[in-house]
């Protein structure tokens, strides 16, 4: 993350050459529940492009229709891939999150970061779904029940109408961004997050932020999905506001970085992450994260990053229903000079 602020004219090369790119949600466009090194690109691009990318949520047709969505609300991408999973033209699993994707970018090789840049994020259904299942969510021993929801969503006024006098501001993002895992991983499924960052389910990163992705395969593969109209820290009940997505990403291969674990930048904060099934380990990932941040960018002592991420970070429970819990630890620009 650090580099970013030393080598802008490096980067400005491939900004002036880049190309738009568009990457529309269908069956022949997405893959469903796995991140993989094994994946086959559905798009190629080079470093410096931008790609806006259409995707579909994770709520099923049937329980749209079911919840009494109007048919023109329901995306066509949606429905033609709900029919080839019917069909079985498209594989699913182990997880169930239907991601637009991969895309190659030219020149990215292990070791090297992904800059992701989110530049636009646009709501095109006005409606979003949050739902729970049987044993499911973090009070999965208290909640035997299901229960599904529509959320209307006030796209003017940027407010979700939860119900009569609750009304919710509206910060859509992806719930799942990421790039394929190391070989040796194999097939992994869509619901954990990790150092391929993917369903890390992080609220903070709207249109406007920057996430830093290690890569671990050639051409990073990297995939989109989980759309949330907005969603509360921890995401307990396993659903935010569940709602189609269009993003606009611009890709830039880092070569002058090289990170464990993903990290990401607002406008306003640094951000660092940690995930485990473990919620202590992945707090203990997070600070481990946030020291050697300060470390790097200020020339701290391991002492003096300690000591200040103590007194000026913030760290919070990103996610607690994943598999992997997340938590991410937040510091201000404001802070340094």
């Amino acid at each position: 993350m650090t580099v970013r602020f030393v080598s802008f004219v490096l980067l400005l090369a491939p900004l002036l050459a880049a190309e738009d790119h568009q990457l529309p949600a269908s069956p022949k466009t997405v893959v469903v529940g796995n991140y993989w090194s094994e994946s086959k690109p559905v798009l190629t691009i080079k470093s410096g492009d931008r790609v806006t990318v259409e995707t579909v949520g994770t709520a099923g047709v049937a329980a749209l229709e079911r919840l009494k969505v109007p048919a023109d609300q329901i995306p066509e991408s949606l429905k033609a891939i709900t029919k080839a999973l019917a069909d079985k033209t498209l594989e699913r699993g182990p997880g169930g999150h239907i991601l637009t994707g991969p895309i190659f970018i030219e020149g990215a090789e292990p070791g090297d970061v992904l800059e992701l840049r989110i530049e636009k994020i646009t709501m095109p259904v006005p409606w979003a779904h949050n739902s729970f299942g049987p044993r499911s969510g973090f009070l999965k021993d208290e909640f035997k029940e299901s229960a599904s929801k529509i959320i209307p969503l006030d796209r003017e006024k940027m407010l979700a109408r939860f119900a009569p006098g609750i009304n919710l501001p509206l910060r859509p993002f992806f719930g799942s961004m990421g790039v394929a895992p190391p070989p040796a991983d194999g097939k992994i499924s869509s619901a954990p997050p990790g150092i391929h960052a993917g369903n890390l389910d992080n609220r903070n990163l709207v249109a406007g932020t920057t996430l830093f992705i290690p890569v671990h395969v050639k051409g990073a593969l990297f995939q989109v999905g989980d759309g949330h109209a907005g969603q509360g820290d921890g995401e307990i009940d396993i659903t935010a506001l569940e709602t189609p997505l269009v993003g606009t990403f611009r890709f830039i291969v880092r070569k002058d970085m090289h990170l464990k674990w993903p990290r990401a930048e607002t406008p306003t904060h640094f951000i660092v992450m940690g995930t485990d099934e473990d919620l202590t380990v992945a707090t203990t990932v997070a600070v481990h994260e946030m020291l050697d941040f300060l470390m790097e960018y200020k020339g701290l002592s391991r002492a003096d990053a300690y000591m200040l991420a103590s007194v000026a970070a913030d760290f919070a429970i990103t996610q607690l229903v994943d598999g992997k819990k997340g938590v991410h630890g937040m510091i201000a620009k404001s802070y340094f000079q």
